[in-house]
């Protein structure tokens, strides 16, 4: 090929080349330009669930650890002095009021039962002559064959012999009650501890009398905690019965079973060291499981129903030690709200400040919706709310 070939060649491909690189250059231009003409698509509001809070009539429970207590109890003793015979019972057993646990040798008492009986006779019969005496007295003294002072001698061991009288009927009484303390009953049904002492064992009444064995009531509980000052005035405030108060019990080690009682009575003064005052609730013990000296959760109600404002646990926000809602206005637009919490209540929170009643919160946007956005809001109840938290 010869060099004007080439040279002619070579042109045509530049102009071909500048050719394409015009139509891409006012390609690049028009589209760019078209595009920038195009107004940006907006995107959607995100759509959210919103509760519409209304005031609910609940119940204000607050939550205390406590111990659980006997309603009666009788450590038994003897009253008298001897030698056990006999153990009537048996270890753990349920014992009824009047029921036979232990016997001292009553043969001693007895004898002094016949002795005491005896000295009753004789100053029975003492007295019965001293009557005579003063009788006779009387009828010489009204025919003035006696003097006075004969008279008076008479009346005066007329009285001796009656009040010898009464002094041995007491001591007939106190051996009488001597022999029946030898026959040691239980004062109090319950169950009944181990017997310290058993037969032949001499034991001695007084100050210093052993312990024979212990009664605890079963059926009936106590449970004994310690109220904080500031909800004990919050609960009493307004209540004209304490024992109206519930009060519900799980065991510390067990909180499967839960036990409803009500509250017995609290203290008559707060304890200035700790700034609680003691209360006391009772609990039928319906399935023989409680035992005093356990630990037990204590939740105690009020005795009134008060209203209050409630939200779902999610539609709660934290930031950093505050807690906060998105409230959505008329505008649709999802409003910071800082809130002060109340306590727990059936998967719900109470709040006690920062939102009002008919205000719309937002229950599943926290992690999506910024303050000040404009949303597609969806009213749901705060009972379906609650269960697709539970769900989730």
């Amino acid at each position: 090929m010869t060099s004007a070939n080439l040279i002619a060649s070579s042109r045509k491909i530049y102009q071909y080349t500048a050719a394409a690189i015009l139509v891409g250059i006012v390609g690049f231009y028009y589209v760019t330009f078209v595009d920038a003409a195009t107004p940006a698509a907006v995107p959607p509001a995100p759509a959210v669930d919103v509760v519409v809070v209304e005031p609910q009539a609940i119940r204000s429970w607050a939550s205390f650890s406590g111990r659980l207590t006997p309603v009666e109890s009788a450590a038994i003793k003897p009253l008298v002095s001897g030698t056990i015979q006999q153990v009537l019972f048996t270890e753990g057993q349920q014992v009824k009021k009047g029921q036979s646990l232990f016997v001292i040798d009553p043969r001693p008492h007895q004898a002094s039962v016949q002795s005491a009986q005896a000295q009753l006779a004789t100053a029975k019969s003492r007295a019965t002559l001293a009557q005579d005496e003063l009788s006779r007295a009387q009828q010489l003294i009204a025919a003035k064959l006696v003097s006075q002072s004969v008279y008076d001698a008479a009346f005066s061991a007329h009285q001796v012999a009656q009040a010898e009288v009464k002094q041995a009927q007491a001591v007939l009484s106190q051996a009488k009650l001597s022999l029946e303390y030898a026959h040691i009953s239980a004062p109090i049904s319950g169950r009944v501890g181990r017997a310290e002492l058993t037969a032949g064992n001499v034991v001695e009444a007084g100050a210093n009398a052993p312990l024979l064995t212990q009664i605890v009531a079963s059926d009936k509980l106590y449970a004994e905690f310690n109220v904080d000052e500031a909800t004990y005035i919050q609960f009493v405030r307004n209540t004209k019965n304490t024992q109206d108060m519930p009060v519900d019990l799980t065991l510390a080690s067990d909180t499967s079973v839960t036990y409803s009682g009500h509250i017995s009575a609290f203290d008559n003064q707060l304890d200035t060291n700790s700034g609680t005052i003691r209360a006391r609730a009772i609990f039928d013990n319906k399935d023989g499981a409680l035992t005093a000296g356990m630990f037990a959760n204590v939740r105690l109600g009020s005795a009134e129903k008060v209203h209050a404002l409630l939200v779902p646990e999610r539609a709660i926000g934290t930031n950093q030690s505050k807690k906060y809602v998105l409230v959505v206005d008329e505008n649709n637009t999802a409003n910071y709200h800082e809130i002060t919490l109340g306590e727990h209540y059936n998967g719900l929170r109470v709040v006690q400040s920062g939102i009002a009643a008919g205000d719309k919160v937002i229950v599943n946007g926290l992690s999506h919706v910024r303050p000040k956005t404009v949303v597609s809001p969806s009213v749901t109840q705060v009972d379906d709310a609650t269960k697709v938290a539970s769900i989730h």
